[in-house]
């Protein structure tokens, strides 16, 4: 669709690395015309392929601001609102949809948002190999794939084995905030969690936390409400 270094690219780690256990699910659906008008004019300043050849420098990215990494945006409709509510806090957010993503940079551009970048690919390679020690001040996952299937459960993103490798990417005290509406992914969330020597439950009295005023009511999240979902807020520091 996007000419090399014009928008993301549909593979970007290629064959450098071994196939894992996925833990999300690429989403095809159409990009339209200002989605694509989006990404060919503002990838190549506020986007980035998630290709593992090299460790990015977040201080150059985002000019010295502390930065969030919010795994999974949807439409990036909630991550626009918490750039703009906090202009002093940059937010590399990453996904594999292409609509979201050029959706998610033209809602920056509207709103003038210079603390948001836009990352295409695998999580999990991007800590791997593109994050240095102590670099983040903060993750966000909210709503991942819940992968309701028991025989899928091993594809779930948050686990002993992720939050080990995000650990050590986040400075001490830097919160690592999940949110879900699937009851029983918020009871393994709240288990791996809280058995996890690294992070620390901010919950008075432990357990689940309120919704902070920082994250925005999103409409996936107000459609499973008006369900009879509950949602349910983890936030745990890193030790």
């Amino acid at each position: 669709m996007f000419a090399d270094g014009t928008g993301p690219s549909p593979d970007p780690a290629g064959s450098h690395f071994e196939r894992r256990i996925r833990s999300f699910q690429p989403r095809r659906s159409r990009v339209t015309t200002g989605q694509a008008d989006a990404l060919r004019r503002l990838w190549p300043q506020w986007g980035l392929d998630i290709d593992g050849q090299r460790v990015l420098d977040l201080d150059a990215m985002f000019g010295g601001l502390p930065v969030v990494l919010e795994i999974g945006f949807g439409m990036g409709e909630a991550t626009a609102r918490m750039a703009a509510a906090d202009p002093s806090t940059g937010i590399l957010a990453v996904d594999v949809h292409t609509p979201g993503q050029g959706n998610l940079l033209a809602l920056a551009e509207r709103g003038g948002l210079t603390n948001v970048r836009v990352a295409n690919g695998d999580a999990i390679i991007l800590l791997r190999e593109m994050l240095p020690p102590a670099a983040l001040a903060g993750v966000r996952v909210y709503f991942p794939d819940p992968w309701p299937k028991k025989r899928h459960h091993k594809r779930r993103l948050i686990q002993p084995e992720f939050l080990s490798l995000v650990a050590p990417r986040m400075r001490p005290g830097a919160v690592l905030h999940c949110a879900t509406d699937w009851e029983p992914y918020a009871e393994q969330m709240l288990e791996v969690l809280t058995a996890h020597p690294d992070f620390v439950n901010t919950a008075p009295g432990g357990g689940y936390a309120p919704r902070p005023g920082f994250r925005p009511l999103t409409r996936f999240e107000g459609q499973g409400l008006e369900k009879g979902h509950v949602v349910h807020d983890l936030l745990f520091a890193r030790a």
